[in-house]
């Protein structure tokens, strides 16, 4: 059973990451060797993202298909555009986007997506700590 920090790390944040560098290199024009700075990681990284090597495309497709994360990518890429950085607002903003997509439970689907035999039990309690938001306990 995957944890959502998990499917955060290793299927959201990567496709995340893949639609700002495509953005930022296509609606921007801005270098790969800038963008991986502003995204914290390697040139090579943003070269697989921006060819669509690195980033589940359905789960890119998806993402973009849902109207507040759009919205909240744009507000993002636009931030990282105009600073040329990475800032404490956009690593504000970023992490607001995960968590959107965690409390408004996305992050199910996309979980479904990846394992198909999840207890419906330990489903429900995982979705409701999820909709209690970061830091709740029992």
């Amino acid at each position: 059973m995957l944890l959502p920090a998990e499917i955060e790390s290793k299927t959201l944040i990567p496709a995340l990451r893949a639609i700002l560098a495509k953005k930022l290199a296509e609606d921007h024009n801005i270098r790969e060797d800038e963008i991986s700075k502003m995204l914290g990681v390697t040139q090579a990284a943003v070269s697989n993202y921006i060819r669509g090597t690195r980033g589940d495309p359905s789960l890119i497709a998806k993402l973009l298909a849902e109207k507040q994360v759009a919205e909240l990518i744009d507000e993002l890429c636009e931030n990282l555009s105009s600073d040329m950085a990475y800032t404490p607002s956009s690593l504000s903003k970023f992490i607001g986007l995960c968590n959107y997509i965690k409390s408004s439970l996305l992050i199910c689907e996309i979980h479904h997506n990846l394992e198909t035999d999840i207890d419906e039990q330990v489903c429900k309690e995982c979705e409701n700590m999820l909709l209690k938001g970061p830091g709740s306990v029992y």
